[in-house]
């Protein structure tokens, strides 16, 4: 992990608040010049620490009414089955975010589709044939309150 100073973590604030701000409005807000500020996304970007910019979208506006978060739990534990797995469910779209879990289940997947219809189709076409699993539970969201968090920065040191 880089060692992050008041400014990168400034810098960092920025970002999350304001993706598509200027690297002079950054710098500005920052108290830094307009160089040295985007040395530092650079910086930033080149460690991993900043690993993208996105668009915000509001999910039922676009036709996308139903997120599901998904247990699964496979059969046989190994690496290389642990790698099929996670493979399997990043090529998958409509999951938008997955972890590696401990508990009752192995995988943790949150899944996003148009309607009850649109994930019928997804589980029983796809999560269901995926090489084993031995079982799926189901957890419907029934009112999205927050999505896309800011992450809490640490202060710098």
């Amino acid at each position: 992990m880089p060692n992050l100073d008041k400014f990168d973590i400034a810098i960092l604030r920025c970002l999350q608040e304001d993706a598509r701000a200027t690297n002079v409005e950054i710098a500005e807000k920052v108290n830094l010049s307009p160089s040295p500020c985007l040395r530092r996304i650079r910086n930033l970007e080149k460690s991993g620490v900043l690993r993208g910019y996105r668009a915000d979208i509001d999910r039922k506006e676009v036709g996308l009414g139903l997120t599901v978060f998904v247990e699964l739990k496979v059969g046989h534990h190994s690496r290389e089955n642990s790698e099929a797995q996670q493979k399997a469910l990043l090529a998958i779209p409509e999951i938008v975010s997955c972890f590696l879990i401990s508990g009752t289940a192995d995988f943790l997947a949150e899944v996003v589709v148009e309607d009850l219809s649109a994930y019928e189709r997804l589980l029983t076409e796809t999560l269901l044939t995926l090489p084993e699993v031995t079982d799926i539970r189901s957890n419907f969201a029934i009112r999205t309150m927050k999505t896309g968090g800011r992450l809490k920065l640490p202060e710098p040191k």
